[in-house]
């Protein structure tokens, strides 16, 4: 009985099952907050790249002659995590219309999501 009681009050590796408990939880707090973060991250670049590519078709017309070059344009001046991101651009009655639509993949560590996005622009000719 005396053992049991010893072995109770003793503290000697109280630490080491705290940390192994709270270890998991921290790492997928972690973990989760970095790809909040590239998701972000991500959706910024995808809206800079779309208004980048609005304003080609309008301004620069020797760059981006046809509404399939401006796609390709687009495609190639982002930079962003990797995600395939599919861009449409058309002549609007606002001007120079580009638009894009793409899906994140959003690991937390505890859930995995898809995060769909979408940006569009329009610049006047």
């Amino acid at each position: 009985m005396r053992r049991l009681v010893k072995f109770w009050r003793d503290r000697a590796g109280s630490s080491a099952a705290e940390f192994a408990l709270v270890l998991p939880i921290f790492v997928a707090l972690t973990v989760g907050t970095i790809n909040l973060c590239l998701l972000f991250f991500a959706n910024t670049l995808l809206h800079y790249t779309v208004a980048d590519a609005a304003r080609c078709m309008s301004v620069k017309t020797l760059v981006c002659t046809s509404p399939s070059v401006t796609q390709t344009y687009a495609l190639s001046h982002y930079k962003g995590p990797v995600i395939t991101p599919v861009f449409t651009a058309t002549a609007a009655a606002c001007g120079s219309s580009v638009s894009a639509t793409a899906s994140f993949p959003l690991i937390t560590g505890l859930v995995n999501l898809s995060v769909p996005m979408s940006a569009s622009a329009c610049f006047p000719t």
